[in-house]
This record gives C-alpha cells, structure tokens and sequence, in this order.
C-alpha cells in the first residue's frame, strides 16, 4: 500500500488504525459494497449500451426531450463510476457518495413529479420491473442506506488521481457507445414488405412513417393526437402495435391519427432495435431516413418539418 502511495500523488496517508474494523462489519460493508456495485455497473452499462432506448424512457418521466440524451448518458456515465469506486476499498467512501447522491436525486424527482408519475413504470435496473409508488421509496431508501454501511465501514478514501483516469475511461466508453449506436440509426434497410389486411405491402419505395406504439401507452396516445394534427406530404403512415395488436384500431381511432395498420413487429424489430415505445423510423425509398425517440410538444415535429415530411 506504501508504494501505492507514493506514485500516486492524488493519495493520502492511511493510518493502520483507520482500516481496522470488527470483522462482522467488514463482512457487512463488503457485501453491501458488491451488491451496490451490481447493481449500479449494470444499471450504467445499460443505458450507456442502450441510450436510445433510456432516452425514450426520460422523456415518459417527464425528462425535457432535448435534454433526454445528454441526461441518459451522464446518469449512467455517473452509475458505473459509483459501482466501480464502490467496489475498490480505496475508492469506497467515494463511491458510496455518488451513489447516494443519484439515489438522493432520483428520489427527489420522483417526489415532485410523484401525482403524474405515480403507477408508472419505473424500470431503472434491466432484470427490475417496477412502478411508481410507496415501494419505490422503500426500495431506494434501502439502497441508500446499503451504500451508506458500504463507505462507513471503509477505510477513508486516496488516490484522486486514480480515480479520475477511471471517470475518464468510462466516459470514453460511453462516447463511443453513443457513436457506434447513433452510426447504426442511419441508413437501415427495411423489410421490403409487411404483411397488412393479409396482403403484401412494399415498405421499399417513397416515403413512409413507422409509428411502433403501445395501444395501452398513456404517452403514446398523446404523441399520436399530436401527430394526427400534422399535413404531411407524400408520407404514409404504418403503425405498429407493440402489444394488445386488438386494440390498434381502436387507438387510431380515439387519437384521430390515420394510418395503415401492420402486426409485422417481430420483424421489423429485428431491424429498427428499441425498446419500449413510442418509436418512429421515416422511411425513404426502403432506408431509414431517421429514428425518432423523443415525443413532446416540440419533437418529432420540429425534425419532421426539417425533413419536409410535414408542412
């Protein structure tokens, strides 16, 4: 540890006293400290492997649409810097800071927007499906305070230096993350046909608007009533239903929005990667012109009258 010290210039001195704790307590503090780490590094990696499909899931909390991706990549730039400090006894008090602070904020947000959120999915963690409400804060309360065991219990914290070179590496990551996915929702080539009424229908010429939705979204309800406002020009709208396919024509009746109706999804999701809706792909001769994923009063509209896909 000495000559650890010595070339890191960011270090402090460590007492041999400082490390010493009842053996329960470091059991306690390691255990707290991996799961935390767990939790959090896959939290991170999945929204910085994924950040379009995060960035659909801020803008439903209530997230601004313009700020959606630069707050989905920071949030999971910041998740797997506390998972990793966490995880390192010498960056452990650290660690537990940041992760209490996001679980601080986190649960602050939904404080204030709890009447509009309250019943909504809130999946933050890939395998951890839940919703908005009492729980919610229970569930993150005791995070907090896992964390918490996880730097008390710790040694105090060196190597500042280190520690930001991590910071570093993991925002590399997840710039390149965010090019290679952005890199990818260009020019993809549709399916040349989907299946509607049980009849072919060619996706491979003019202009076409994919609208994947869930019959049963609150969001995309709204961002289909917006969107029935719109005159576009020479586009043709296919909807997608996601779920509940039964349901699609009531949903475009109720929302106003004209559209052909495909239950194609499977295939063309193995194409156009997203998670959950809504999501739109424009079309242009077969290709992908370009990937929606925000939807609010100014978005998708702005890019599309961009795009002179709307007047």
């Amino acid at each position: 540890m000495d000559d650890s010290m010595a070339h890191d210039p960011g270090a402090t001195s460590v007492t041999t006293s400082s490390l010493e704790f009842a053996p329960w307590k470091t059991v306690l503090a390691w255990a707290c400290a991996v799961v935390m780490a767990a939790l959090f590094i896959v939290s991170g990696g999945w929204k910085i492997l994924f950040p379009i499909d995060w960035a659909a899931r801020i803008t439903q909390m209530q997230i601004p649409g313009a700020l959606a991706m630069p707050a989905t990549l920071a949030v999971g730039i910041a998740e797997i810097f506390g998972g990793v400090l966490i995880l390192v006894p010498r960056f452990r008090r650290w660690g537990a800071l940041v992760l209490v602070a996001l679980l601080v904020v986190f649960m602050i947000f939904i404080g204030i927007k709890y009447n509009v959120l309250r019943g909504e999915e809130c999946s933050c963690f890939p395998w951890l499906k839940r919703t908005v409400g009492p729980m919610f804060f229970v569930v993150d309360g005791l995070m907090v305070v896992a964390a918490a065991i996880a730097g008390k219990w710790a040694p105090p914290s060196f190597g500042l230096r280190s520690a930001s070179m991590v910071l570093g590496a993991i925002a590399v990551f997840a710039g390149v993350s965010y090019g290679v996915t952005m890199t990818q929702q260009t020019g993809l080539k549709a399916p040349e046909t989907v299946e509607v009424n049980g009849q072919p229908y060619s996706l491979a010429a003019g202009r076409i608007f994919l609208y994947f939705f869930d019959p049963e979204c609150a969001h995309c309800f709204e961002a289909a009533k917006r969107m029935s406002t719109h005159q576009w020009k020479n586009v043709n709208i296919v909807g997608v239903p996601t779920r509940v396919p039964q349901f699609a024509n009531q949903f475009l009746a109720d929302t106003g929005l004209k559209a052909t109706i495909t239950n194609d999804v499977a295939k063309l999701r193995e194409v156009f990667k997203f998670n959950d809706p809504p999501y739109a792909v424009l079309l242009e001769n077969g290709r992908q012109k370009e990937a929606f994923i925000r939807f609010d009063e100014a978005e998708p509209s702005t890019r599309l009258k961009a795009l002179s896909a709307i007047d």
